[in-house]
């Protein structure tokens, strides 16, 4: 199961009547055979209702919370950054909340009122990854290739925590869309073995610590020179895409004021949420997960966002292994198709047209050789 919540900060207007609901709460949600221990800390700020959420068998690392409301004996939370809800009823004593949390399937989260004897301690939270220095330029000193066994783990491309990489199932094609940031029809010229041949490759870099974007694409495109012989020059081509451009009236859209943090992505069929990016982001991640051709961003904003799109994938999305995705429960209304969903979701309109794009034309490229 994907990380729930971890520790959060929101602010909503303090309802007008109703039962006093600061303090600390805390229950269990259950996904499976693992008990998960969540405390909720609710406060007045400004006189406005604040919560924080822990996670305290998970890392606790802070998300913010989009909102808290107060309606009578009725509770809601929302994290629109990890697509999660909470909501609960009140019990007439004041010490219970009967609840359900939602992050995909439905789960039960009854909250207890905690006394200073009965409340489970809260672990600090760990000390963040060390990041590189913007001005480094990391190489992978030591990679492995090896042909991907067909029997093995499906498609894979993981960062650890020193800077170590790992991919599984992965072709040319997938490699160059992460190194360039393109889709894969602005490749020109490949050969035959561009979408099929798939490999396994750990890689592991001259120092240790957390590469941003471009660092890591730039570790990925020194490799496939060196181990794949890769060679290339730019060209203009005019192609089919989808544009992201402006929707009537502003974005919904919450803005992130973390400045220098990383973006934070996760991804699902028919789930896209989107913490600390930009537009150009998830035009990127659009175009390399999801749809049929490349995506450009046109609606001129610049700063970083969080937010999550929920839509019902079509057959073409995902490389057609949406189709295989398992339809919602039955008393769960689907979700807009993509296009509509950006409408209702974003603010924003999500067109199919024709624009010119930057490809790369291949000049030479070899399989590489195992080790």
């Amino acid at each position: 199961m994907k990380t729930l919540l971890l520790c959060a900060l929101a602010v909503a207007a303090l309802p007008a009547s109703g039962q006093n609901i600061t303090g600390t709460w805390q229950g269990s949600l259950k996904p499976g055979e693992r008990e998960l221990r969540t405390v909720v800390k609710i406060s007045l700020v400004d006189d406005k209702l604040a919560a924080v959420f822990y996670s305290i068998d998970q890392n606790p690392t802070p998300v913010p919370i989009s909102s808290i409301t107060q309606d009578g004996s009725t509770i809601k939370m929302s994290i629109a950054a990890m697509g999660g809800t909470y909501e609960g009823r009140l019990s007439q004593d004041g010490n219970t909340i009967t609840g359900t949390w939602s992050q995909g399937n439905p789960l039960p989260l009854n909250l207890t009122r905690a006394t200073p004897e009965t409340a489970w301690t809260i672990p600090d939270p760990p000390p963040p990854p060390r990041q590189l220095k913007a001005d480094v330029n990391p190489v992978f000193e030591v990679a492995t290739i090896k042909p991907h066994d067909p029997n093995g783990r499906g498609f894979s491309l993981l960062v650890g925590p020193g800077g170590t990489m790992t991919t599984t199932s992965t072709t040319l094609s997938d490699l160059m869309v992460f190194a360039f940031g393109i889709h894969t029809k602005q490749i020109v010229n490949g050969p035959a073995w561009l979408e099929t041949e798939k490999f396994d490759i750990t890689a592991k870099p001259d120092q240790e610590g957390i590469p941003n974007e471009k660092q890591l694409r730039g570790e990925m495109q020194k490799l496939l020179a060196e181990r794949f012989h890769l060679t290339f020059h730019h060209d203009t081509k005019e192609l089919s895409v989808y544009a992201i451009m402006p929707g009537k009236g502003e974005p919904k859209l919450t803005k992130n004021d973390n400045g220098g943090s990383l973006p934070t992505f996760g991804m699902g069929p028919g789930r896209l949420t989107i913490r600390n990016g930009t537009m150009t982001d998830l035009a990127g991640l659009l175009q390399a997960q999801v749809l049929e051709r490349p995506v450009v961003d046109q609606t001129g904003l610049k700063d970083k966002y969080d937010f999550i799109i929920r839509w019902t994938p079509d057959p073409s999305q995902f490389g057609g292994r949406a189709a295989n995705a398992p339809p919602p429960p039955d008393n769960t209304e689907a979700p807009p198709d993509l296009f509509t969903a950006f409408q209702q979701q974003l603010g924003l309109k999500l067109e199919s047209t024709k624009a010119p794009v930057d490809v790369l034309v291949l000049d030479k490229v070899e399989k590489p050789s195992e080790n």
